[in-house]
């Protein structure tokens, strides 16, 4: 019998050659205890977490719990249907009208994940003799949502106003055509230029979608994403995001104003044939997008954070993504991938906890320790991860191994 794995045997083999070195796997953390939004006990041992997206803080909001804990005790477990069967519950309706508010939107659909909405939007909103043009770095649920539709694929360069421009003039003018961006690129953590982006998509009569999966929260004067901050509002036409980031729980969800957006409830697969999210989810998600509305100042102090370990890691020689802190994601640039293993593994041993992120979910020959920043980081915290980071350096040799 043909191994069908065996195509995997070089992984296998550099991932068993990673734990021999003696460092811990860095894709095999297991969270013993979560102590609040930015502390976790790893390994017996007390850690700062910043690689959690938990930009913030919502995961432990006393209200969203609340919600949560009624609606587990009102409706029980799960749902064990689709949203088109028995998996729409109260709760459910909630939620989207809680998105509904929020993105001050027209229609809301909520997916069981992030990945599935962009996996359905992508697929389902262009067909055969359509195209989708995409941001060569967009996220893997982008591109599996075309892997998935019939649409042809069309690539620009990342963040390139100027090669979208080029890739649209040589497309039919009378094609359908799907503009795909994103406000946060969540491995870099750089924002896209949409206001240019955008006019040229709407030049060439596309479609936009924008996935704000990293934006949304705190970008904005409402926190609705890049987009709002952009004042492209007019012309977006989908937004795509999810519920794992900003507001604390795990669901994804599109919101539009076209005027046949509900039909999508019925031709879009990842929605119609998955069971739907459990009640206590979305209550906890319709709370928490409620409270996100207000959160003016938890917003400016997610900045202050930003802005001081984006200045801290600068001013002391590292390498960092972006030269301003562009969104709450900080990635710091490493040489090599054995140089990031064990920059990663003296961290996490210093009770600091960052993503290890390398090819092929970077760009090709990009390798990078990614922190993420959350609005209840207190400053204290912030310079103790500045200080481990200096630690982590010496210890490994970083600077002389990126001479």
């Amino acid at each position: 019998m043909t191994d069908l794995l065996a195509k995997f045997d070089g992984l296998i083999a550099e991932h068993a050659g990673l734990l021999t070195a003696g460092v811990r796997d860095p894709f095999g953390i297991v969270m013993e205890k979560v102590l609040s939004p930015t502390e976790a006990i790893i390994k017996g041992q007390h850690t700062i977490l910043l690689g959690t997206y938990n930009y913030m803080g919502m995961t432990f909001d006393p209200d969203v719990i609340a919600a949560g804990e009624t609606a587990l005790r009102d409706f029980g477990a799960g749902t064990t249907g689709s949203r088109v069967l028995n998996g729409t519950y109260q709760t459910h309706k909630e939620c989207e009208e809680a998105l509904k508010d929020f993105y001050a939107m027209d229609h809301a659909m909520v997916f069981s994940t992030g990945y599935q909405a962009n996996l359905g939007m992508v697929s389902t909103l262009a067909g055969k003799n359509e195209f989708v043009i995409l941001d060569a770095d967009s996220h893997a649920s982008i591109y599996d949502g075309c892997a998935m539709g019939n649409a042809d694929i069309v690539r620009f360069r990342h963040n390139s106003a100027e090669d979208l421009e080029k890739r649209l003039r040589r497309l039919p003018p009378e094609a359908g055509k799907l503009v795909v961006l994103e406000g946060v690129y969540s491995m870099l953590g750089d924002i896209a230029p949409l206001k240019d982006l955008c006019a040229i998509a709407k030049a060439h009569d596309a479609t936009v979608l924008v996935d704000e999966a990293h934006g949304m929260g705190f970008f904005g004067e409402h926190g609705r994403g890049v987009y709002e901050a952009a004042g492209v509002a007019d012309q977006v036409d989908f937004v795509v995001g999810t519920f794992s980031k900003s507001v604390g729980t795990v669901g994804g969800f599109c919101v539009s104003n076209h005027p046949k957006f509900e039909i999508l409830r019925l031709v879009c697969r990842p929605y119609t044939f998955t069971a739907s999210l459990p009640p206590a989810v979305v209550a906890c998600a319709a709370t928490s997008i409620r409270k996100l509305m207000h959160s003016h100042n938890k917003r400016q102090h997610l900045w202050e954070n930003t802005r001081l370990l984006h200045g801290g890691l600068k001013a002391r020689g590292f390498r960092l993504a972006t030269e301003t802190p562009e969104s709450a994601i900080v990635s710091v640039l490493m040489p090599d991938q054995e140089t990031t293993v064990r920059m990663w593994s003296a961290l996490i041993e210093m009770g600091v906890y960052v993503n290890m992120s390398r090819p092929p979910a970077t760009p090709a020959g990009v390798f990078l320790l990614r922190c993420s920043i959350c609005a209840e980081h207190r400053a204290d915290q912030i310079e103790t991860v500045l200080a481990r980071f200096a630690d982590a350096a010496a210890a490994t040799g970083l600077f002389r191994a990126a001479a």
